[in-house]
């Protein structure tokens, strides 16, 4: 099969799809931690990029290897992405509502201090939540295998990477997203991303079992 403008077209297009659980994510986590650098920025895109990658070849080797196998498996798969995400926006909530309480219980005594003390705390995300993310938001990308099946093993690679990088531009720009709002929504923004991870997996899990 040759490498003509359709098969880049619909690589983008797999990848913009795919890609939009991992927005969602990358806007809560631009919300809770919404002082991170660009490096940083980069280094979580690159999670989400990698699993996004990762997905869809392992999708393409379990088609051309155990393929009844791996239909059987199919139907766990909003299920797991459902408990991943319920799990970590369910502990951010609750992480946002002691931090809640706890700055409720230590008021600084001027405007100035609290100033100070809000930029001085440095909130950042676990590397083992977000591994946990990039495994939930990519895991529906398995399926991928199906729709690139007929590619042969260097198809199936660059068509991986071309959804990699649209990936990882578009979480990147998530990314941003939530840290422009995380900067309005200082006290809130642990919560409300909790909420979106929530809503996020409910949506996967609905779209895969409907």
């Amino acid at each position: 099969m040759k490498y003509d403008y359709l098969f880049f077209i619909n690589s983008i297009m797999l990848g913009v799809g795919l890609a939009m659980d991992a927005f969602s994510v990358s806007i809560a986590n631009g919300l809770k931690e919404n002082n991170m650098k660009k490096s940083r920025m980069s280094f979580m895109a690159g999670i989400y990029a990698f699993f996004q990658f990762f997905m869809p070849m392992v999708g393409w080797f379990l088609v051309h290897s155990i393929a009844e196998y791996f239909k059987k498996f199919q139907p766990l798969i909003p299920w797991i992405a459902l408990i991943l995400l319920l799990y970590i926006g369910g502990k951010m909530i609750i992480e946002g509502i002691k931090e809640k309480k706890e700055a409720d219980k230590e008021k600084p005594e001027s405007e100035e201090e609290s100033k100070s003390e809000s930029d001085s705390v440095i909130i950042k995300i676990a590397f083992s939540t977000l591994i946990i993310q990039g495994i939930a938001t990519a895991i529906d990308a398995l399926s991928v295998g199906f729709t690139t099946a007929k590619y042969n093993a260097l198809m199936a690679f660059v068509s991986s990477m071309i959804i990699a990088v649209v990936t990882f531009i578009i979480c990147f720009i998530g990314l941003g997203i939530g840290k422009k709002a995380g900067n309005h929504l200082k006290d809130k923004a642990a919560f409300l991303g909790g909420i979106i991870l929530i809503a996020i997996g409910i949506e996967i899990f609905l779209k895969g079992i409907l």
